[in-house]
C-alpha cells in the first residue's frame, strides 16, 4: 500500500468527524461556535458610528434648538437670585418660604426622570420637542400673572418637569456625539448665557424701570413660545420607532430593566452624586449672591444683581474655553484641577471681606465650575453601554436637578436662623466633598494618558518579553 492509500482513511475520517451533525436540540456545537464567532466579528469590526452635530445636516438645527432650550433654562434658573429680594417683599415671606421655589420643582424633575424612557420609547425625541417646551411654557405664562405664593410654588413643578425632560434628553443625544466634551460645552455655555442674562434683565427691569418682577416673566413666555414651536418642527422626524430602530437592545427589554440596570450601576450613581452636589452650588451661589452681596458686602441692589450676573459670565466662559482643555487631558483629572481651583478661590471670597475682590472671585470661580456638568455628562457616556446612555445620564440629571431644588433651599432655610453668610461654609464644605465624589469615578485609559498627550509625553511601550524574562 503506498503512502497516498495509508493516508487517504485518516483525511475520511478527519473529514467526517468534522461534518456538522445537526441533533434534536438545533445546530450542532460546531456550527454553534461559529455562527457566535460570525456575530462578535461584525460587531467588532462594523461599530455604530458616533453623529455629528452637523451630519446629518439636520442636526445643525437641532443643536441649535436645543441650545436655545438649554438657554431658557438658564434664563429660569438664573432669574432665582435677582427676584427672590422682590418676592420676599411682594408675597411678605420669610427666606425659608420664599426657598420654596427652590425645592417645588424637585417634584417636576423627579417625574421626567421617572417617564424620560417611556417617552422616548413611544414618542422618540419628538415627544420631548413637544411635552417639555410646552409645560414650561404654561408655567411661565401662569407665573406672569402673578398668582397666589401657593400656586407659584406649584407651576415651579412644572417648568421643573419641562427643565427635567430637556436636560436630561439633550445631554445623553449630544454627549453620544463626536467631539462630545466641545459640543456639550457650547450647550451648556448656552445654559450660561441664559443665565447671565436673566438677572441681568430682571435687575435693570426691577431697579432702572420700576417694573414689577412679574413683567420679566413676560419675556419667558415669549422666548418659551418660540422654542415650542422650533423644537416640534426639527425634531419632528425624530419619532418613536425611529429610537427603537436606532436602540434595538432597549427595545426587547423593558423599561424597568432598563431603569434598574442603570441603578445598579456605580458609575450612574458616582455622577449623579457628583452632579447632585455640583449642580446644588452653581444654583445656591447664584440665587444667594444677590441676598449676599447686599446683606453683608454692603452693595447697592444693581451691583448685587451685577455679581450674579458675573458669576454666570464665568460659568459660560468656563464651558466654552475649558471644553477644549477638558477633552485633552481627560475628564477625570481636569474636573479634579478645576475643582482644587475653585476651593481656593471661594475661600478667597468667603475670608476677604472687600466687596471688589468678592466681585473678581465670584466670576473666576463660576468660570471653573463651568465644565462641571458637560464634563460629567461625557465621562458617564463613556464609561456606560449605549443602551444605558438615556437612562443613566437621565437619572445624573434628575440628581443633579434635586441638588439644585435641595442645596439652595437648605441655605435660605439656616440662613433664616443665622443670616446669609451661611452661604460661604456651606458652598466651601460642599466643593470639598464634590472633588472627593469625582476621585471615587473609574479610571479610563483616555483618562490615564490624556494628560501626557496634552503635554507631548509620549507612553514609552511595554516590552512583554523583558517582563516575562524578569
Amino acid at each position: 500500500m503506498t503512502d497516498k492509500d495509508q493516508s487517504h482513511p485518516s483525511e475520511k475520517a478527519i473529514e467526517a468527524d468534522s461534518t456538522p451533525v445537526l441533533t434534536k436540540e438545533g445546530l450542532s456545537a460546531t456550527q454553534e461556535a461559529i455562527s457566535l464567532e460570525n456575530i462578535a466579528s461584525e460587531s467588532i469590526a462594523s461599530p455604530e458610528p458616533l453623529q455629528k452635530w452637523n451630519d446629518p445636516g439636520i442636526n445643525v438645527f437641532r443643536v441649535v434648538v436645543a441650545s436655545y432650550g438649554l438657554l431658557i433654562m438658564g434664563m429660569n434658573d438664573g432669574a432665582y437670585g435677582a427676584l427672590i429680594p422682590y418676592l420676599e417683599a411682594y408675597y411678605l415671606v420669610s427666606y425659608t418660604k420664599v426657598s420654596l421655589i427652590f425645592l417645588s420643582p424637585l417634584i417636576g424633575y423627579t417625574f421626567s426622570a421617572l417617564l424620560m424612557n417611556t417617552i422616548h420609547m413611544n414618542l422618540g425625541r419628538r415627544g420631548i420637542a413637544f411635552i417639555a417646551p410646552s409645560v414650561r411654557l404654561i408655567a411661565y405664562i401662569v407665573m406672569s400673572q402673578h398668582p397666589d405664593f401657593g400656586v407659584l410654588v406649584f407651576v415651579f413643578i412644572l417648568a421643573g418637569f419641562g427643565n427635567g425632560l430637556e436636560d436630561a434628553a439633550w445631554n445623553a443625544w449630544m454627549g453620544n456625539m463626536q467631539r462630545a466634551n466641545e459640543i456639550l460645552g457650547f450647550l451648556h455655555g448656552a445654559y450660561g448665557l441664559g443665565a447671565v442674562l436673566s438677572p441681568l434683565i430682571a435687575t435693570t427691569m426691577i431697579t432702572k424701570d420700576d417694573a414689577p418682577w412679574w413683567q420679566f416673566y413676560y419675556i419667558m413666555v415669549s422666548v418659551g413660545a418660540s422654542e415650542a414651536v422650533l423644537a416640534i418642527m426639527v425634531f419632528w422626524g425624530e419619532t418613536g420607532a425611529k429610537y427603537r430602530r436606532e436602540n434595538p437592545i432597549m427595545e426587547s427589554e423593558g423599561n424597568s430593566n432598563r431603569t434598574k440596570e442603570a441603578l445598579l450601576n456605580r458609575t450612574v450613581w458616582i455622577c449623579a452624586a457628583f452632579l447632585f452636589v455640583y449642580v446644588g452650588i452653581e444654583v445656591a451661589i447664584g440665587g444667594w449672591i444677590v441676598v449676599f452681596m447686599r446683606k453683608i458686602r454692603g452693595v447697592s441692589p444693581f451691583a448685587a444683581g451685577m455679581a450674579e450676573t458675573g458669576f454666570w459670565v464665568g460659568i459660560t466662559v468656563g464651558r466654552l474655553i475649558l471644553g477644549f482643555v477638558t477633552g485633552h487631558i481627560g475628564e477625570k483629572l481636569a474636573i479634579l484641577t478645576y475643582a482644587v481651583a475653585a476651593l481656593g478661590l471661594h475661600l478667597i471670597l468667603y475670608l476677604v471681606p472687600v466687596a471688589g475682590v468678592s466681585f473678581a472671585t465670584v466670576a473666576l470661580e463660576g468660570f471653573f465650575l463651568g465644565p462641571f456638568f458637560p464634563a460629567a455628562v461625557v465621562a458617564t457616556t463613556k464609561l456606560l453601554p449605549a443602551h444605558l446612555h438615556v437612562s443613566g445620564v437621565g437619572f445624573a440629571a434628575a440628581m443633579g436637578a434635586a441638588g439644585a431644588c435641595i442645596l439652595p433651599f437648605v441655605v435660605g432655610a439656616i440662613a433664616n436662623a443665622k443670616g446669609v453668610q451661611v452661604l460661604m461654609p456651606i458652598v466651601l464644605a460642599a466643593l470639598a466633598v464634590d472633588g472627593a465624589v469625582w476621585a471615587l469615578l473609574p479610571g479610563q485609559e483616555g483618562h490615564r494618558k490624556g494628560w501626557r498627550a496634552w503635554l507631548g509625553i509620549k507612553s514609552k511601550p511595554i516590552d512583554l518579553q523583558d517582563q516575562e524574562m524578569t
